[in-house]
Order: structure tokens, then C-alpha cells, then sequence
């Protein structure tokens, strides 16, 4: 490779980001062996996580019936200890046709080149996505001049005779471009061949992306294909597997060069799980890169000498998400909708993006960089509704760490489809205030015990390892949990004393121990919400509602992105909808709420409506229309649809969310009734 000038300079960056990552996340990766080492096993993830791969797995047709029989030869404690065998012995068994279909999909990928005085320079790979369209790196193709110098080579490869094929030139389109530097991603049509066909209809394929979760898990295989320092196509397939998700990256173990950015990363289906785009270099305690050798690394010993400790790729999932919140030209509409419908973007749908590992177990979510501090609110652009009329978007437990721009563009990219199906004008995400509270919320909440308790313990007994700590928010979330149980339907003689033994959570028998999960897993039931989710928004609602400091603490922070005038339209999900009752108590008065909407919300439980600042379902005067939506098989909202306890305050809508995404927020805002009111708010009179 020869990387020059201002490519060289992104590149160098990004490497320097992955390293800065790769070093953020020591624990957890030791984390992870740990459980790899007590459970004897290569595949460990989230409950989640495991759950949705081998139920992608057993549709898709790709669960080995070998797999299946050696994990039946034991006896593992639990489901999910099952499911983690299966998808470890399948691992190693690949059918038949495994290679054929690698070389099949490795049609699809192409050397990248760039034309310079009359040479042409390999900076990377990219590949197809759909019949026109190239996935690369922004750091291989940053802009459209580098574009328009680009060549794209299809076939640079040996055949089986190890004989050089003859290689399939085209140029790209750069009236056509997306790109993103954080995600390190473009998208950019390639120019169809002489004849005019496409060119994946010349070289044999493109591959499908898919938004669903379930593509992959950590300690499964990877495999990659590319033109690692340009040289001619190569595969690096078994000696690889995914260490860590993050919430945009995947980090793994595999052997790639700098020529590999831009390659594609499959999973053993050969289904793209991420774009390649960084190793992660070896650095020293001052995170300055080493050679090989261990002595630091300067720029001019050359790429190869740096020393290589893993690699980092971009999620596919996170990238459909990013592009579903982007504003649709005609021209994007019709390159979307070529990328096929497991991509969610064919007809405008949302792409909900599942939470990362580490905002979905039970463990504390990491502090945030010092230097960085928590991230903040997003402003709307200031002259969005003609300036007098606001969009806010208030979202729920679990966003820590993540990044307030994308789930901007998530909320958005839902509502969109919703508004689309209404026949309404879909909306830019920079035209919605989006408050940002998760890294607060997250650093004030405590769960102590939760550390020790192994997760053998937690995957028998969610309810107790979600208990929080401070006697008021724990008597909280046990009536909450209670009365949840029961709306739903619970059988009078699976029902908990009431009111609790005087020990409370605190020494707990294990008759009370039982029933409390016992409550925990009827609501699952119902639903096909993991319990220990559940488990973790009854928490989060019941520390943020029992505990003033708290209360206060996320109030402040919302308050810091809200406007100080005008016609608001407040939207708000799950925990967010009783932030959302306080925030109505506290704001200017120089505020109007013209339209509330409620979404996934527990404001029905008697528990929850008492303790907000207007104590009881007592609707704030200064909200006009008032809309929620809820969905039968989502455990947030079940048994207890708000009409129940706020008798006459509201208008109430069931929706059809489901049931895998029973509480996704963009499942929500895609419906068109909720759609219609978010617009009547915002429309202009």
C-alpha cells in the first residue's frame, strides 16, 4: 500500500481511535474470558444476543442438525447455556457448500485504485451492496474528487489453476454519495459496464444487508475478503472470531493489512456482519503506537512494522440505522430501495438497532472519559417549524454511551416511515430537540450485590439481581413489579404477600425470592421481552421515581435542551414518558404543549402515576392533546393501557408492534396514528 497525503492522515486517525476504544474496553474483553473459561465454551454473549442468533439461525436454515445432537449429549443448566452450545458446535461444522458460497460472495469484492499520473495506486477494498451500489471506507473514498479518480477492479484474483483472471475494470459515480467519518463509511454507485448492465449482474452477485439482530455472536467465526496491500484477492476464513460489540464497532481477532479497509466481514452464513476498517495497533502506557519489535513506531518505519493486536469493523446494523435517519431525495429513495428489503430501507422502514452488549446486562455502564465528560443534548435547528413550533424527542433507560446524533436519526427514521404511511412529508432529524440523559441516568444509578452475583445466579433470579439497593426505590420496584404481574393476569395463589415482609429485599426468604420471579417471568411470557430487561426498566423507573436526587439530576439535564418559548410537541418512550410527566410541572410557562405523546409507557400502574411530581394521574393543565399508544405483548404497557387510572385525560391507541420488537420506539413512531399526531403538533394552523 502507499498511502499518501490527507487519505494517509484519516487513516492514521481512525487507527488511533480503534486503539483508543480497544484500551477502553480491557475489562470487559477480560470479562468475557472469564465467562468463556467457567462456562468451557467459545461462544458467551448476552442472553439477548444468544437468543436472537440461534433463533436467526433455526429460520435461516443455517442450525447444523449436528450441532444440535452434540449439545443434546449434556445436560446444561439453563436455555441459554443450551443455545450458547449449539451455536459454539456449529462453529466448527460447515456444510458442503460453506466454500462455494465464499467464492460466490467473493465475486462481490473489489480492489479500489486511485489514478495518479498516469499510475494506478491500491488504497482498499470495497463491495457490492446492491446491483449498483460499492460499500467502502470514508478514509478510502472521503469525497467525490477522489471518487471521480477512482477505479474499481472486480476479479483480481488467481483462478483454480492459479492462473491471474483478467480483471473487471468500471469507474464510480460520485453525482451519488454518502459518507460518514465517524462510522468510517461511503456508499457511492459504481458506473454500469460497456453494455450497460449493472455491474453486479457482470461479476455474479452482491450481498444483502441485514438489519436484523442475530447475524453474529461473540466467539463466533468471521470471515473476510480482500485486497490486503493491494495485492491480489485474498479470504482469511476460521482462525478468526468476534471479541467484543460495541455500540457502532466490532472488535476481532483475525489477520488483515492495511489494504483491507473496506473489507467485508461475514459470518459463517456469509452474511456481512461489519465493514472493515482499522487494526488495532499494540501501544505502550502513553497509547503511543509500537513496531513489531516493542520500540515505538514513527511514520517513517512504514505501516508494516506497526505491531497489530486485533481489528476493528463498523456494524452493518449501525450503518443501516444511519442511512434510514437521512433526509430522502427521489435519488435516494431509488438507490434505498435496490438494497433489498432485509436491509429495512426498501420502503422507508426504521432500522432498529438492538442495545450493545454492555447496555443490556446487569453490570454498571463504564464511566464516561474524563476528558470527554457525559454527552449532551442536541438542539433543534433554529429555524425548524418556522421557529415558533418544537419537536422533542425524550427517550429511555439504557442509552448510556451511546451516541445522541444516531438515535436522533433512529427516532427520526421511525417516525418517517409512520409519516410516510399517513401520506405526510417526512422530517429531518435536525429539526427535533432530542434531550440527552443516559450517561446522568447511568452514573447515579447503583445495583450493589449485582457484581457478585454470578450469572449462573442472575439467569436463574433477574427480579432479585435488579433489586435496587436504597430501601425506598427497592419497595418501589417490588410494587411495581407486583402490580405489573397482576394487570397482566397473574393467578391469585402465584401472588406475593401483600404487603411485603417486613425484611424486604434486603434479606429476602426464598418463598418471596420465588414469587418475586415468578412475577418477573409471567410478564415474559406474555411477551418475548427477555425478563431481565424487563428486570432493568422496572429499576430504572422505580430509582429514578424513590430517589429526589436522581429525579433531579436527569430533570436538570433534559431542561438543558428544551426551548425557553413556543408550541412544543413532546415525544416521549418507556422511563421517558414519567420524565417527561415532571418535565410539564417544571417548564417555562412561556412553553405550550399543543400535543403529548406516550409511548411503551408504565404511567398505568398505580405505583409508578403516585409517585410523579403531580402525585396521581392528575393530567399537568398545560397539555393540550394527549395521545398514547401501547401494545399488548409489550411487558412495559400489558395488562395496564392508561385509560384504566387517567379516566377521560387522554386519547389511547393499542398498536400491533412485534413481538420480538415489542418495545422498540420505532416500531411506535412507524405506526400512522402516532405518526398523525406527532404532525398535527408541528403543522402549521
Amino acid at each position: 500500500m502507499n498511502l499518501r497525503g490527507p487519505i494517509r492522515a484519516a487513516w492514521l486517525d481512525q487507527i488511533r481511535a480503534a486503539a483508543t476504544r480497544y484500551l477502553a474496553t480491557e475489562t470487559r474483553r477480560a470479562d468475557i474470558e472469564q465467562r468463556r473459561k467457567r462456562k468451557d465454551s467459545p461462544v458467551v454473549d448476552a442472553p439477548e444476543q444468544i437468543s436472537a442468533r440461534a433463533q436467526r439461525l433455526a429460520v435461516t436454515g443455517e442450525m447444523p442438525v449436528a450441532a444440535m445432537i452434540e449439545a443434546g449429549r449434556t445436560e446444561p443448566a439453563d436455555r441459554i447455556t443450551t443455545l450458547e452450545r449449539i451455536i459454539g458446535a456449529g462453529n466448527e461444522l460447515q456444510p458442503a457448500n460453506f466454500l462455494a458460497r465464499g467464492a460466490r460472495t467473493a465475486a462481490s469484492v473489489a480492489r479500489i485504485s486511485r489514478r495518479s499520473n498516469g499510475r494506478e495506486i491500491p488504497q482498499g477494498t470495497g463491495f457490492l451492496v446492491s446491483p449498483r451500489l460499492l460499500l467502502t471506507n470514508n478514509h478510502v473514498l472521503p469525497d467525490r474528487d477522489t471518487v471521480e479518480q477512482a477505479l474499481v477492479e472486480f476479479g483480481v484474483e488467481a483462478t483454480v489453476d492459479n492462473e491471474p483472471c483478467l480483471p473487471l475494470r468500471f469507474r464510480l459515480d460520485p453525482d451519488f454519495f454518502v459518507t460518514d467519518e465517524h462510522l468510517d463509511f461511503t456508499l457511492v454507485p459504481v458506473r454500469p459496464g460497456a453494455d450497460g448492465r449493472p455491474p453486479a449482474e457482470i461479476v455474479g452477485w452482491w450481498n444483502h444487508l441485514v438489519a436484523d439482530q442475530g447475524k453474529i455472536v461473540v466467539g463466533e467465526a468471521m470471515n473476510i475478503i480482500g485486497h490486503p496491500m493491494g495485492r491480489l484477492k485474498e479470504i482469511g476464513i476460521r482462525s478468526n472470531q468476534l471479541d467484543l460489540q460495541l455500540e457502532h464497532f466490532l472488535h476481532y481477532s483475525t489477520d488483515t493489512e492495511p489494504g483491507n479497509s473496506g473489507s467485508p466481514v461475514f459470518n459463517d452464513q456469509w452474511e456481512v456482519v461489519a465493514l472493515h476498517h482499522s487494526g488495532v495497533p499494540r501501544t505502550d502506557e502513553q497509547g503511543r503506537m509500537l513496531r513489531r519489535d516493542g520500540t515505538l513506531w514513527s511514520q517513517d518505519d512504514g505501516d508494516d512494522a506497526i505491531a497489530w493486536t486485533a481489528n476493528e469493523g463498523v456494524r452493518i446494523s449501525v450503518i443501516l440505522a444511519y442511512l434510514a435517519g437521512l433526509p430522502r431525495s427521489a435519488r435516494h429513495r431509488e438507490y434505498f430501495a435496490e438494497l433489498g428489503p432485509d436491509s429495512g430501507l426498501a420502503d422507508g422502514a426504521p432500522v432498529t438497532v438492538s442495545a450493545p452488549v454492555e447496555e443490556r446486562t446487569a453490570a454498571p455502564a463504564p464511566a464516561p472519559q474524563a476528558d470527554a465528560g457525559p454527552r449532551r443534548g442536541l438542539p433543534a435547528r433554529p429555524d425548524a417549524f418556522g421557529g415558533t413550533r418544537h419537536l422533542l424527542f425524550l427517550h429511555g433507560r439504557s442509552q448510556h454511551g451511546r451516541d445522541p446524533e444516531l438515535l436522533r436519526r433512529e427516532w427520526t427514521a421511525g417516525l418517517n416511515k409512520g409519516l410516510t404511511l399517513a401520506g405526510l412529508a417526512p422530517r429531518d432529524p435536525a429539526e427535533v430537540y432530542f434531550p440527552f440523559y443516559g450517561d446522568r441516568l447511568a452514573a447515579l444509578l447503583t445495583s450493589p450485590g449485582t457484581a457478585e452475583l454470578a450469572p449462573e445466579t442472575m439467569a436463574v433470579d433477574h427480579a432479585l439481581a435488579m433489586a435496587p439497593a436504597a430501601p425506598p426505590a427497592r419497595d418501589l420496584y417490588e410494587q411495581i413489579l407486583r402490580d405489573a404481574a397482576v394487570d397482566a393476569g397473574l393467578p391469585e395463589d402465584e401472588q406475593p404477600p401483600h404487603p411485603a415482609e417486613p425484611e424486604g429485599l434486603g434479606a429476602l426468604g426464598s418463598v418471596l425470592v420465588s414469587r418475586l420471579q415468578r412475577q418477573l417471568s409471567w410478564l415474559a411470557a406474555r411477551s418475548d421481552l427477555d425478563d431481565l430487561v424487563i428486570a432493568q426498566v422496572f429499576r430504572d423507573v422505580a430509582t429514578y421515581l424513590a430517589d429526589e436526587p436522581t429525579r433531579r439530576a436527569v430533570l436538570d439535564c433534559v431542561l438543558e435542551t428544551v426551548p425557553e418559548s413556543g408550541q412544543l410537541t413532546l415525544v416521549s418512550h418507556s422511563l421517558g414518558t414519567a420524565v417527561a410527566m415532571d418535565l410539564l410541572t417544571v417548564l417555562r410557562p412561556e412553553v405550550d404543549v399543543t400535543v403529548l405523546v406516550t409511548l411503551g409507557s408504565p404511567l398505568g400502574l398505580d405505583a409508578v402515576n403516585g409517585k410523579l411530581l403531580v402525585r396521581g394521574p392528575h393530567r399537568p393543565e398545560q397539555v393540550g392533546d394527549w395521545l398514547n399508544a401501547w401494545a399488548a405483548v409489550d411487558p412495559i404497557t400489558i395488562g395496564c393501557p392508561l385509560r384504566h387510572a387517567w379516566k377521560g385525560q387522554l386519547r389511547e391507541i393499542p398498536v400491533d408492534n412485534p413481538r420480538e420488537r415489542a418495545h422498540s420506539i420505532a416500531e411506535y413512531l412507524a405506526h400512522p396514528a402516532v405518526a398523525q399526531a406527532v404532525h398535527s403538533g408541528i403543522a402549521a394552523t
